[in-house]
């Protein structure tokens, strides 16, 4: 159970667990090691786990029809990834869920998930606020792309972000971003040229 413990903590930071709650979830979890550059999402196919990150980073992007990656995400330690309209849905993916780095994750199968909802019924109150709380992420980042200019957009992240933005590709940054790596390096050589 100890190299479960990441997950554990993480729960226990918004619902108290009983120990034998404790020893029941991590029932359910299992450790998986990611290479660089391996997926563990795919479009096309039904997304089955909900990943913590213990160790590395992740994006989630989608590619359109012209050949055009769009990220959507990042996660890196104690964030979690996957394609959560495939996941809740149990319907193919749209997204692509790439390592950036060597990883460690947590994962929970749809289905354990949802035993161990009706089991531990605590962890609705957990599930729900995580929910609440990407929700009004998301929202943000949405008001942010229509209200901000692409300069102040980046400020944003890198003050709120910095450490994802030192380990994420400048490729996977600028289009999370909204804009080409050509603009943003323009923005960054305008801020080294500030200081």
């Amino acid at each position: 159970m100890k190299d479960l413990l990441p997950v554990i903590d993480y729960v226990s930071r918004y619902v108290d667990l009983t120990d034998d709650e404790k020893k029941h979830l991590a029932t359910f979890l299992k450790i998986t090691k990611v290479k660089k550059r391996q997926f563990i999402v795919q479009p096309g196919f039904v997304c089955k786990h909900k990943s913590y990150v213990v160790k590395g980073a992740f994006r989630g992007y989608l590619v359109d029809n012209e050949g055009k990656e769009h990220t959507l995400s990042f996660a890196i330690e104690d964030w979690w990834i996957s394609d959560y309209s495939s996941l809740i849905y149990q319907e193919p993916a749209t997204l692509f869920v790439e390592a950036l780095e060597d990883s460690v994750l947590i994962q929970i199968e749809y289905e354990d998930e949802q035993k161990f909802l009706r089991e531990i019924p605590k962890l609705e109150k957990f599930e729900r606020i995580i929910t609440q709380r990407s929700l009004a992420f998301q929202q943000k980042r949405l008001l942010s792309n229509f209200t901000k200019t692409a300069e102040e957009r980046y400020d944003e992240f890198i003050s709120k972000y910095a450490e994802i933005a030192k380990r994420v590709p400048q490729y996977a940054l600028a289009s999370y971003l909204g804009f080409s790596t050509e603009y943003l390096s323009k923005i960054r050589n305008r801020k080294t040229s500030k200081s």
